[in-house]
């Protein structure tokens, strides 16, 4: 299980913003990982995509790294964020805008206001 922790760590060190998800962000494989991927794409935010469905050893992994039941689970700059439901919150919030903000991440302004517009 070492060698899965330390592809996890690496790959969050390694990028800005990272979804452990189910499926990718182009074929996402539940409707939770699409939700978030949805918001980071529309949101335009670059951000590194795994696939937790790839393997069972990540699958687990992940789970366990972050010790969070669910998955998807967004990191922004090493810092585990949260899964679905928070993640959503965040964004209706506009705590997300604010988080990537201090991240130093690009994101689209308008289009973080547009989905709070829709949702409201």
């Amino acid at each position: 299980m070492t060698d899965i922790r330390s592809d996890i760590q690496e790959t969050i060190d390694g990028n800005d913003v990272v979804l452990f998800m189910k499926g990718t962000r182009d074929v996402p494989q539940c409707g939770f990982s699409s939700r978030v991927a949805g918001v980071l794409n529309y949101m335009g935010v670059a951000y590194r995509d795994v696939n937790v469905l790839a393997s069972d050893e990540m699958r687990q992994g992940i789970k366990d790294f972050s010790d969070w039941p669910t998955v998807p689970q967004l990191y922004v700059k090493g810092e585990f964020v949260g899964g679905c439901d928070i993640v959503t919150e965040m964004t209706l919030s506009g705590e997300l805008d604010q988080l990537l903000d201090r991240a130093g991440v690009p994101y689209d302004k308008a289009a973080a206001e547009k989905i709070r517009e829709a949702n409201s």
